[in-house]
């Protein structure tokens, strides 16, 4: 009788235990759920900013596998590698959808700019240095974002 009282406890400790650990992460998740759900008009011009930059490489990147030429290929692979770490910046602050809406916006609009799908010149004078810094730095980058919308 007195070993079923003490597993009893030892369980309902346990339980105990499970339960503190799970609510914190609930709140987390929730918390995280929101953020995306209602991102700030900051976040916003700075999504709309990264996800540029990821159409610009995917773009680049595409073009480049386009060309059929192995020496490229690295230079591509980089560019492809630069647009996923965009993308899922994106993401932590607007939802998937959201980001994969805009993307398509965004990438329809650099596609239409360009005189064919071969003459990058123009999409690499406006994002090739203000991308690689963006993604070197993105918080500086939204902290500016935060300041200008204030």
């Amino acid at each position: 009788m007195l070993n079923v009282a003490i597993q009893k406890l030892n369980s309902s400790r346990i339980l105990t235990r499970k339960s503190f650990i799970a609510v914190p992460v609930g709140l987390l998740l929730s918390a995280a759920v929101m953020a995306t759900s209602n991102p700030s008009e900051a976040e916003v011009a700075f999504n709309n900013e990264v996800l540029e930059c990821a159409s610009y490489y995917q773009i680049s990147s595409s073009a480049i596998a386009n060309m059929n030429a192995p020496q490229m290929q690295a230079v591509g692979d980089r560019l492809l590698n630069s647009s996923k770490q965009a993308v899922s910046l994106a993401q932590q602050y607007q939802s998937k959808e959201d980001v994969e809406s805009k993307l398509s916006e965004i990438k329809e609009k650099q596609l239409a700019s360009l005189p064919n799908s071969k003459s990058l010149g123009s999409l690499m004078g406006k994002y090739k240095v203000s991308c690689k810094t963006l993604l070197a730095a993105p918080q500086k980058r939204l902290d500016y974002w935060i300041m200008a919308t204030m």
